[in-house]
């Protein structure tokens, strides 16, 4: 009988190393969310965002502090996911926002769950589009029109006018636009970088039928990205013959 109190320790000891399982599968509790999908479209001069749920994507997660994927499931019509049958720990939780540039880039929730909870990650928002991790630089052509005589005639937008960008201490541009009729133009999809944006006028004194162009440029410097940039002059003002 003497030997009886130490195997009962014993036993409790052991069974109480079996319920305080490591984070994983194997227990009762429930994680929920829901991903949503804030897509960054092209040719949408504002940067103005679209979110919308994210049907059918590929959800993560992490069991604790282990370095790696401990189970994935995909999200439902709604953009909802559950991951079922887990013990009591933390967790993280991560779907992948994707730049323009194809890059992925991680957007996470850790939570903590108790043994049989059902827990709510809060919402996570996943980023995708061409315009994704990009900025826009805009700016406007004024135009003083003369004649052959070098006499003003009148100034307006230079519509039609082209603009060309390109990146600071580089030989050539990689991208050109042209005005449009309120004298707007706009580079998008740009990485942050210090860029020049010129165009070409004419010389009103110069009375030939020989050209005469004249650059006009600005310098700008993009720092971050989903960002519109203006010009600095705003309006860059040339010559042009009518």
């Amino acid at each position: 009988m003497k030997h009886t109190l130490p195997i009962i320790a014993l036993l409790l000891a052991l069974g109480l190393s079996a319920c305080n399982k490591d984070e994983g599968v194997g227990g009762s509790a429930t994680i929920q969310g829901r991903i949503y999908k804030v897509i960054h479209s092209d040719d949408n001069y504002d940067l103005s965002l679209d979110t919308i749920v994210a049907a059918k994507q590929d959800v993560f997660i992490v069991y604790g502090s282990e370095g790696y994927v401990g189970d994935d499931v995909e999200t439902g019509e709604d953009g909802s996911y559950r991951f079922r049958y887990l013990t009591a720990g933390n967790y993280t939780v991560y779907a992948y926002s994707e730049l323009a540039s194809g890059e992925k880039v991680a957007v996470s929730q850790t939570v903590s769950v108790d043994r049989g909870s059902t827990t709510t990650v809060p919402d996570i928002y996943i980023h995708t589009g061409k315009a994704n991790g990009t900025s826009m630089v805009k700016g406007w052509v004024r135009a003083t029109y003369f004649n052959k005589n070098g006499v003003s005639l009148n100034t307006d937008w230079a519509y039609g006018q082209r603009v060309y960008i390109q990146r600071l201490g580089e030989p050539y541009y990689f991208d050109d636009t042209r005005v449009g009729l309120n004298g707007l133009f706009y580079f998008q999809k740009l990485q942050p970088d210090t860029y020049i944006v010129f165009t070409f006028g004419e010389d009103p004194t110069n009375t030939t039928n020989m050209e005469s162009p004249v650059p006009v440029s600005d310098t700008i410097t993009v720092s971050k990205t989903d960002t519109v940039y203006t010009i600095h002059n705003a309006i860059m003002s040339i010559y042009l013959k009518s």
